[in-house]
């Protein structure tokens, strides 16, 4: 694979979008026929792509390394318990083996069963034109800046909080906590109360309650969230797939309240202050989350997951625990990529600090300019970019939003630069029409809870 921009730190690094990009050409040049993939989730909601394919039998392998991840990227960006796969029976031969029990994607199987209450399938069409229709729904997102609102953040290393009135934040904090390692799940349910609390003190009565949280939200209710790793099955289904309600309860009756993803709301935040529409969010702290507000300005009802999505072709790339696969995003735009490049960088990070405290430590060295350090967000910004490339076949994007605690200080803005390169070099036709964008430094550590406020409506 030959990249025009590369990953300093990571020779090794196979972009997804340049992998892409060269199976088309090759297949341009071979006898072909047209595939289609479809992703199902609730209520028949439906989107789809097709595309041109090696034909059955000529090299069914090469087929299977590209199809099986955009299969993947699919369901993580939108959500589904259906796979359809149309005009390739090898193709769909090797992806019902992949999410059969005990095959390669038996983790993405569970869970999209377990967030959509349903069991997971795949299916078959003879031929593209048999796939299910497109069909979609999308809801306006936020926007209400009216009262007095409580905005929550929930990240992996610290939790934000904002009281917020009238559109105008009269009180942020940011408190360090370690929510996966924690077994039980009152220390998640003290730390969102005492920071609901200390907002509502700060203001003459709370009206609304806009949560934003990494992990997968339906109806107000946490489906499945890394912040809960440690917590047990049974205590997940009694004590936390309720707990923000729960909270929020405590904080006042008959209160409205939202639940977002973190990612939808780093998409908010963006599409509010740059007032506009097609913006992909992406915040990258603990996790990678992502988030999308469409061409009408409204929130799509996807998943947007991108911490599972696969970014790197390469198959010997590190390994997600979670999920137990290679390439994933929550590897190259989260701490863990910081903390992943630093022995290639020269840095040796304690072992005994915790994986925020590492960031910090790479971070330091970044305001000193350390070159170790600056090799390391500018791998991080050429892994991101050749993401964007990727991501803009998923979405239709116009912007591109970036927060969270790994692009606090020069890093962001190294990060971007070198990701903008890759675009320009790579990709100028998306160069031309997406703008990367960072916000301030409050914005970057706060401005998610102050986004999330904006979510509920106040009752009439």
């Amino acid at each position: 694979m030959n990249l025009k921009v590369k990953a300093k730190l990571d020779p090794q690094f196979a972009p997804m979008s340049v992998f892409w990009r060269e199976f088309e050409q090759e297949v341009a040049g071979r006898p072909s026929q047209p595939l289609g993939i479809a992703v199902e989730r609730n209520q028949g909601l439906l989107e789809s792509l097709t595309l041109d394919i090696l034909r059955d039998g000529e090299d069914d392998k090469r087929n299977a390394a590209l199809v099986e991840r955009l299969a993947k990227s699919m369901l993580w960006a939108y959500g589904g318990f259906r796979l359809h796969i149309a005009g390739s029976r090898a193709m769909y031969e090797c992806i019902r083996a992949a999410y059969a029990p005990g095959g390669t994607r038996e983790f993405d199987r569970e869970l999209m069963s377990r967030v959509f209450e349903q069991p997971f399938e795949v299916c078959y069409a003879e031929n593209v034109a048999d796939l299910p229709a497109l069909r979609r729904s999308a809801s306006p997102a936020g926007r209400h800046l009216d009262g007095c609102r409580i905005g929550f953040d929930a990240g992996g290393s610290d939790r934000k909080v904002s009281a917020v009135i009238d559109g105008q934040a009269v009180f942020s904090e940011e408190v360090v906590w370690h929510p996966k390692i924690n077994t039980d799940p009152d220390y998640h349910y003290q730390g969102i109360l005492s920071a609901m609390r200390q907002a509502a003190a700060h203001m003459p009565r709370v009206d609304a309650i806009g949560i934003s949280s990494a992990g997968i939200y339906v109806d107000n209710k946490i489906m499945a969230a890394s912040l809960f790793l440690k917590v047990s099955k049974e205590d997940f289904a009694r004590r936390v797939k309720t707990m923000y309600l729960d909270v929020c309860r405590e904080i006042g009756q008959d209160i409205p309240v939202e639940v977002a993803n973190d990612g939808d709301v780093t998409a908010l935040a963006g599409a509010m202050d740059l007032e506009d529409t097609n913006v992909l969010g992406i915040a990258m702290g603990t996790s990678e989350a992502g988030g999308y507000v469409d061409g009408q300005g409204n929130i799509t009802g996807w998943l947007n997951e991108l911490a599972f999505v696969p970014v790197d072709a390469n198959e010997q790339a590190m390994i997600d625990e979670w999920s137990g696969d290679y390439g994933c995003g929550v590897k190259y735009f989260s701490q863990d990529a910081v903390i992943k490049l630093a022995p290639a960088a020269g840095i040796e990070l304690d072992a005994a600090l915790s994986p925020a405290e590492k960031l910090k430590v790479v971070q330091g060295l970044m305001e000193q300019k350390d070159r170790r350090a600056l090799d390391i967000y500018d791998t991080i910004g050429a892994y991101f970019g050749y993401a964007i490339a990727y991501y803009a076949r998923l979405y239709d994007i116009k912007h591109v939003l970036v927060m969270g605690r790994v692009t606090s200080g020069e890093g962001g803005v190294l990060l971007l630069a070198r990701a903008q390169e890759v675009l320009n070099t790579e990709f100028p036709e998306l160069a031309a029409r997406i703008r990367l964008t960072i916000p301030d430094e409050t914005s970057r550590r706060v401005g998610q809870s102050i986004a999330a406020a904006s979510l509920p409506a106040l009752k009439k």
